[in-house]
This record gives C-alpha cells, structure tokens and sequence, in this order.
C-alpha cells in the first residue's frame, strides 16, 4: 500500500513538473538573461499570449543562488525552473504562484521557463508579466585538473557504484555516479545519471545542500559508517561513500 501511494504522488509531481512544456504548442522562444555590468540581478518585462512559452537561460554556478520573482497581470502566469540539462522536468514548479530562491547544485544552463496554465493558454489569454532574475554568491569553482586528475574527456574527477533508488523507481539498484570535487574537504558535486533525468547533489564540506530535485521534494540525511545517505523526498535515496567526494 505504501508502495502505490508513493507512486502516485511521484506520478502527479511528474505531471506538474512538466506543466508549461505540454502548454508550448506554438514552440518555445528562448532569452538570454544577461546582467548590467557589477549587476546581480536583471528586470525583464514581457508579454505572452495563448501557448507562448519564454525560457529565460542564465549561467550560474554551484555554490550560488537564484532568485526568482513573477509579477504578472494575469494569475494564471507561472513559471518553473529547469536544471541544465533537463529533457522537460523542473526543479520548481510555479504553480502555487510562489517565488523561488535556491542553491544551485552545478554549474550550467539553468532555464527560468514562463507560461500559461493549459486552460488560459487555450482561451488565448494575455498576461503582461515583470521578471526578476537574480545570480547571487560566489561560485564553488572545481579543483583544476593539475592538482586532482579528471577523467578523460570529462570534467570529473572520479566515478563509482553506489546503491541507489532514482526517481520514478521502485526498486534499489546500482547507479554510477561521478564527482567534480570544488576543495579536497567533502565540497563536490555528485551526479547521477539514468533514469528519468541526471541527478545532481550538491555537498558542501562534506554536506548535502541542495539538488536539483523538485523543490518540493525535501532533502534529508541519514549516516552510516563512511556513507551519507541522501533521501529527495519519500522515493530517492543515493548512498555516496566519503571517499568519492574527498578522494582520499
């Protein structure tokens, strides 16, 4: 029984976290964020009509956090924001009509995606919308290839099995996973990729602190022996030994 509840919930999270790329009939137009010079932040008003669909793209780093504020004419205007990477699912979903401020997991392409819920898109409704779009803190920058040896032809410096249970799955499994360590004291992030996306989860000082999980999906710990073992709400759990993140 525990089991079917748990799907069902991940299977409405699933839904939600792809609202505003089914709305996109009429295809996607992308934006470049980019700040004034010693600006942290940007101010971008906008207009969308019926199943317009805007990605703002902005380039941060892990370590740092995003701020996103919506004001908008229109409540049925919401945005989501989308990891790099991401074929579709968000790691914020807008619809409550909340704001968002998070710690990035890694370094990329993180998509501020704006749009009408389905029933306003297909009345062809407008919405006159102000965003505001912030990159704040200073970037964990990896360890440089000379002082910890990468992976050829990647950015990682290191790889391993770890027992596992990704989203949308059931049942433990191994998973590869692979580091870019940021300091030799447990700061790194992990990613892990298969399944229905690539995980990412960021450590700091040997700490987890943020991933990019659905927001809503809370990020808990347990330890055990020389293994922290990271839970993203009631269905993931990713067991990562000390030794991955430190190298040591």
């Amino acid at each position: 029984m525990k089991f079917i509840v748990a799907a069902t919930a991940v299977a409405i999270t699933f839904a939600q976290a792809l609202v505003g790329t089914a709305a996109a009939d009429a295809g996607i137009r992308q934006e470049k964020v980019q700040f004034a010079k010693g600006a942290s932040s940007a101010v971008i008003k906008g207009q969308i009509k019926g199943s317009t669909t805007v990605d703002y793209v902005v380039r941060a780093a892990a370590g740092q956090t995003l701020p996103v504020k919506l004001q908008k004419t229109n409540v049925q205007n919401y945005f989501n924001v989308l990891p790099p990477g991401s074929m579709g699912n968000a790691m914020f979903v807008g619809d409550s009509g909340e704001n968002y401020t998070g710690v990035l997991p890694a370094d990329g392409d993180y998509i501020v995606r704006v749009y009408l819920m389905r029933p306003a898109a297909r009345r062809g409704e407008t919405s006159n919308y102000t965003l505001t779009i912030g990159v704040t803190g200073k970037p964990l920058a990896p360890i440089a290839a000379s002082k910890d040896a990468v992976i050829p032809g990647t950015s990682y410096h290191a790889s391993a099995r770890i027992k596992c249970v990704p989203w949308f799955e059931a049942a433990p499994r191994e998973c590869d996973a692979f580091v870019i360590r940021r300091s030799f004291d447990g700061t790194a992030t992990i990613d892990i990729p298969g399944g229905a996306e690539k995980r990412s989860i960021l450590f700091v000082k040997g700490k987890p602190v943020a991933s990019n999980a659905l927001a809503m999906d809370v990020l808990t710990v347990e330890r055990k022996g020389d293994v922290t073992i990271v839970m993203l709400g009631t269905s993931e759990r990713y067991e990562i030994p000390d030794v991955l993140l430190t190298g040591g």
